[in-house]
């Protein structure tokens, strides 16, 4: 058995490895066992295909040799042509904290920029700059344990139940045993906001005024602890003061943030009235034009009531990236050095001195949304992109594909094909996270180990490894010698403790001196684990101040409302997130075909009143546009949405829909003081489109259909092949329907039969092709509105031996078996809802438990538990309109 640790999200779950297969790990501290819909189909993951697996220099192979000596040569020509600065790394939470690592010290120690920027400054910047900010140093203070303590747990800005749906269910549980109330701040009323005992659906923006009224709130009602304010806090009375000009009632507040009175008084009784307070937060908070804003609001309100540090109570950031506080902790963003040193005089000498680096970076470098506008205006000549796709995930993603294609050198490493990976002059084969040995840090700061269980295809190498071999390339042999990663992650932890003296909380000091052995048989650990004497330890930090400023006190920080972007022409305000089962640019989930089957494609999410006024259907084609761009989408009505909101998910990318990312649509505003891109407020209109056709493609390949009328599609992986679905906006030009042009649609041979059936006065046509008695694609169009009848069973028979009244049902538009369409509600077990719906009639089933006991639906992850819920409410709904 292998241990490791899943590569998702930040609650850092651990898996156990049987037979090549990985399972969740009952003893890790993290999930106990339990894994979400994503985790668990790591197993379908292992075997995908298209991998890189060999370097690739202007579209041919190259020797490993050839690539890297042709990237550090290329370095070390445009440093001394134009400087450090024209050279810039990107690189992602998916790494390990080993490749992090080297990545920073060659780029910040040595080639002397601090253009070393992730992907994480989209989802947790804010969090870092606010802790700076309040505790002098980035820490989060509270561990998992303490959702299991907490008699009141907050949740702001998170849809936990999708987004972290391990920690959720461990959180609900603890409910269950001893009443914790939840509140849910979010403006949409996400799953996780349908099981709380209280939604604010503020109105987008609104955050720092609800918390700085809470803070008013709590002076005016004597909740405030000021004996320890006084011993731990500065800026409190600065604070307090602004609250009170910014916030003066809850009225003012209740107005502001179009809620209803009665509601933000109820959620400010609760937290006065509840001494064991968890709030937690994520990107609602983080992305946002003043994210720092509002995660200091937040925690202000722990600070001025000594919340913080004690069993079931703090402020606690949730993580978005399985090793986003790993890259945190060796200086991943472009404003840090490693180690939580900062761009001081003193912390550039003393990082210096201890990597005896010839040229220091002697100042931040750029931030993500910078970066990529220094490569579109030729300052950066040259960029290395890992492990994540700017190209779809970047705010302006358009302008984003544009700088590359100017950049006179992009380098891409990746395990896949993106959308990246193709505009990259040199390509360098990464091996995935089952093929990777190192360490990742989850959300509570524990450090678990990723445990390669399988080599890596073809010539696939560690990041760490091929940002080491060019630094040896470049001259600079000594300083990048590791053997293996356990050398890297010695370094990183003595220099933790390097010159610490207790400056900093952050220490690995007790770790520098373990051996291999003891670096491969590394259990889970939170930090800091300092040698003994030399620095704090435990799972809760702060609760007796010793906070990471000069005088040991935190700062409370006044805060000054920020007016939002508004651009009239565009009248709704776009919001992007995650949903349940697909994981960033779906390079990996959008390949397993169970997990394509809860929600198939990409839609954008409004309220009917909005919908109503613009003339849009439900699962009607729709246009978004601002003057970034335009996507195409499916509209989903949604009165869960805020009027005057949309919502669209972030993972679809050109491989998957002609639409394209959603984020080409997305401004470029960034929080002053953290660089997060405000991924929650961009402006934009929508109108319907007024659809000709409709249509359904199945094949056992993938690729773009080609049509070459307006078409927009959407593609979903099944089990057998690929499904597509297609509508136009212009008439279907009748060639079409020729033979040449359906087999090349069809991707069928000449040898494959062509059969067909058409009913042109309904505009009903279908087609299929049958290669040696088996199905081996079909299409279907009909006219707006069209219902399918058939396509459920058409993807069982793709691929194999279809029988003349098979054959005859499809064609005719029968499912010749009587099956319904599929919606898959539990991913984890593939329980449908007709299943569900079928057992809570027939068998009279009231909770989501007896649901898990009769089809284990629920019983793995719980993420679809408030789908459930909703299901059982709506049978007597059902029974009544029957």
């Amino acid at each position: 058995m292998t241990r490791t640790t899943c590569p998702y999200c930040g609650v850092g779950c651990g898996l156990a490895v049987v037979d090549g297969v990985p399972v969740g790990d009952v003893a890790h501290p993290a999930n106990f066992g339990r894994l979400c819909s994503k985790g668990a189909a790591l197993k379908d993951t292992l075997s995908l295909p298209d991998r890189l697996n060999v370097p690739m220099m202007g579209g041919r192979e190259v020797s490993w040799d050839q690539a890297l000596g042709t990237i550090a040569a290329e370095f070390m020509r445009i440093r001394a042509e134009h400087g450090p600065d024209a050279i810039a790394f990107y690189v992602s939470g998916q790494f390990l904290t080993e490749d992090y690592y080297v990545a920073n010290k060659l780029m910040k120690g040595f080639i002397g920029s601090g253009n070393i920027d992730t992907n994480s400054r989209l989802c947790m910047s804010s969090s870092v700059a606010g802790h700076v900010r309040a505790f002098g140093e980035d820490v989060v203070p509270g561990c998992y344990d303490d959702l299991e303590e907490a008699d009141l747990v907050i949740q702001v800005g998170s849809n936990m139940a999708w987004c972290h749906p391990v920690l959720y269910q461990r959180m609900m549980a603890a409910r269950e045993k001893r009443g914790t109330k939840v509140v849910t701040i979010d403006p949409r009323r996400t799953a996780t906001a349908e099981t709380a005992d209280l939604h604010l659906a503020l109105a987008p923006g609104a955050d720092v005024m609800l918390w700085s009224g809470l803070l008013v709130y709590l002076a005016n009602h004597n909740v405030l602890d000021r004996e320890w304010i006084l011993r731990h806090v500065s800026g409190f009375e600065e604070a307090l003061e602004a609250a009170r000009n910014a916030a003066p009632s809850i009225a003012f507040v209740a107005a502001a943030a179009d809620l209803r009175m009665e509601d933000v008084r109820a959620f400010y009784e609760m937290f006065a009235g509840t001494e064991r307070v968890v709030t937690l937060y994520s990107q609602g908070v983080n992305q946002s034009s003043s994210g720092t804003d509002k995660v200091n609001a937040i925690l202000n309100c722990h600070l001025a009531t000594a919340r913080i540090g004690r069993p079931g109570m703090g402020p606690f950031s949730l993580t978005g990236q399985p090793n986003a506080m790993g890259g945190r902790e060796v200086g991943g963003l472009a404003n840090q050095l490693a180690a939580h040193m900062g761009f001081t005089p003193k912390d550039i000498d003393r990082v210096g001195r201890f990597w005896q680096s010839p040229q220091m970076a002697a100042k931040p470098g750029f931030k993500a949304v910078d970066l990529f506008e220094a490569v579109g205006d030729g300052r950066v000549k040259a960029v290395w992109i890992a492990a994540t796709n700017p190209a779809d995930s970047m705010p302006r993603a358009g302008q984003v594909r544009e700088a590359l294609k100017k950049c006179p050198l992009v380098i891409v490493a990746d395990a896949w094909p993106t959308d990246t990976t193709a505009l990259a002059h040199i390509v360098l084969p990464a091996t995935s996270w089952a093929e990777k040995d190192g360490t990742v840090t989850n959300s509570e700061r524990c450090i678990s180990r990723q445990r390669a269980f399988r080599a890596g295809p073809g010539q696939a190498r560690p990041d760490w490894w091929m940002f080491a071999e060019v630094g040896r390339r470049m001259g600079w042999d000594k300083a990048f010698a590791w053997p293996g990663p356990a050398d890297v992650f010695r370094e990183h932890a003595a220099l933790s403790a390097f010159e610490n003296n207790g400056a900093r909380v952050f220490n690995l000091g007790g770790l520098a001196d373990i051996d291999d052995a003891a670096y491969d048989d590394l259990p889970p650990v939170q930090w800091p684990v300092p040698k003994p004497g030399m620095g704090v330890t435990g799972p809760r930090l702060f609760a007796r101040g010793g906070f990471s400023t000069p005088d040991k006190r935190a700062r409370m920080v006044p805060l000054q409302l920020r007016a939002e972007e508004d651009v009239a022409a565009f009248s709704l305000t776009l919001n992007t997130g995650r949903i349940r089962d697909q994981w960033h640019t779906m390079t990996r989930t959008g390949r397993v075909p169970h997990l394509m089957t809860h929600i198939p494609g990409p839609s954008i999410a409004l309220h009917p009143r909005d919908a109503a006024a613009r003339g849009i259907a439900d699962k009607g084609l729709v246009r978004i546009e601002n003057e970034h761009g335009s996507v195409v989408m499916r509209a989903a009505l949604d009165e869960g949405v805020r009027p005057g909101d949309v919502f669209a998910p972030m993972h679809w990318t050109d491989q998957f829909t002609s639409s394209g990312p959603i984020g080409r649509l997305v401004h470029s505003v960034t929080d002053p003081i953290s660089g997060q891109p405000d991924l929650k407020g961009t402006k934009v209109r929508i109108a319907a489109i007024a659809e000709s056709w409709r249509g359904h493609l199945l094949r056992l390949t993938g690729g773009e259909p080609e049509l070459s009328e307006a078409l927009w599609w959407s593609k979903a992986q099944i089990n057998s092949g690929f499904s597509f679905e297609l509508a136009g906006w212009h008439p279907l030009q009748q060639e079409v329907h020729s033979e040449g042009v359906l087999r090349r649609l069809l991707r069928i041979s000449a040898d494959a039969e062509l059969v067909s059936y058409s009913d042109p006065r309904k505009a009903m046509f279908r087609y299929a092709g049958i290669l040696h008695g088996q199905l081996a694609a079909c299409i279907f169009f009909g006219p707006p509105g069209a219902d399918f009848t058939g396509v459920e069973q058409a993807k069982n028979l793709l691929g194999k031996d279809i029988s003349p009244m098979e054959r005859i049902a499809l064609l005719a538009g029968s499912t010749g078996r009587g099956e319904k369409p599929v919606k898959t509600i539990c991913s984890c077990f593939a329980v449908s809802e007709e299943k569900i719906l079928t057992a809570i009639r027939s068998e009279g089933l009231t909770t989501p438990a007896q649901i898990g006991a009769r089809l284990k639906a629920g019983t793995n992850c719980g993420s679809c538990i408030p789908e459930l819920k909703k299901l059982l409410h709506s049978v007597p709904a059902l029974n009544a309109a029957e």
